[in-house]
């Protein structure tokens, strides 16, 4: 699983840093996301789904194909 966010969709709303602080965070600068961990461990996926779910603004997403193109 890997973790894309979109920065110009991005509110800074800051739910995913909330969520998951080990995986995300904010800009200083204008408080947009900051992945920390764009392929967290397997343990934290269910976290990292859930964090991704409560972007308001949609701008995280999950691109779950490993890199033999299977889905994870």
């Amino acid at each position: 699983m890997k973790i894309k966010a979109d920065l110009e969709r991005c509110v800074g709303a800051g739910m995913c840093a909330l969520t998951l602080p080990q995986v995300f965070d904010q800009s200083e600068d204008d408080g947009t996301v900051e992945v920390l961990d764009p392929e967290p461990p397997a343990e934290l996926a269910a976290a990292v789904r859930r964090a991704v779910q409560l972007c308001p603004s949609g701008a995280l997403s999950l691109d779950t194909t490993d890199a033999a193109g299977s889905i994870e």
